[in-house]
């Protein structure tokens, strides 16, 4: 009773905070507009470009939203995940990623990492870690040696220059629609307050 009063009160806060940024399509929800990056909707689908680190516990909590939000919005929503990471965290569990993007289990592979860090307390930043994660989904030697030679070192650094050219400051951030930014920080750290934010967000854009 008192989450669902809680949630209740986050989205009215939503509905008048004066944090609240009205573009040319009247979009809903917390957000503000990247300067330098145009807004982009084709009348038919929205891109969402999520920027996570697998070391990010609201990163981790966010995770069961995405399947609600894209349900909520089929074949409208073109998502996509640009892993990144913080000082002292390593660039191998997003290399990982990518290479198992590659092969068409990225999904796999981001549910796996994150159990291996959060359930199963293990160093996501072993590569011995991650080639048994590979293994489990799949993933054979090519993986491993792709893995160990760096092979996604440039796409790693690409997704930090582009979370730099976008601004982005923490994880999970999402940017909606090429200009249209929303992170966690504002709810507190609420993982459902945040999914109906984007949800808002994205209704209307897509009203």
């Amino acid at each position: 009773m008192f989450k669902k009063m809680l949630l209740a009160l986050t989205l009215l806060i939503v509905a008048f905070s004066p944090l609240r940024v009205e573009s040319e399509t009247s979009i809903k929800g917390i957000h503000s507009q990247i300067p330098g990056h145009q807004f982009k909707f084709d009348g038919k689908t929205v891109e969402v470009i999520e920027f996570l680190s697998f070391y990010c516990d609201g990163c981790y909590d966010f995770e069961k939203s995405i399947p609600v939000i894209k349900g909520n919005f089929p074949k409208k929503i073109k998502w996509k995940t640009i892993p990144i990471y913080w000082e002292k965290g390593s660039p191998k569990p997003g290399e990982a990623y990518f290479l198992a993007e590659e092969a068409g289990k990225g999904e796999k592979m981001k549910e796996a990492i994150f159990r291996a860090h959060f359930i199963e307390r293990k160093n996501i930043g072993d590569i011995k870690v991650l080639e048994e994660i590979g293994e489990k989904i799949g993933l054979g030697i090519d993986f491993s040696k792709k893995l160990r030679s760096g092979d996604k070192a440039k796409d790693i650094q690409k997704a930090l220059d582009m979370a730099g050219a976008y601004g982005v400051k923490e994880t999970p951030t999402l940017i909606i629609a090429g200009n249209i930014m929303t992170n966690l920080h504002p709810f507190g750290h609420n993982a459902d307050a945040f999914r109906e934010n984007v949800m808002m967000i994205l209704r209307s854009i897509l009203k």
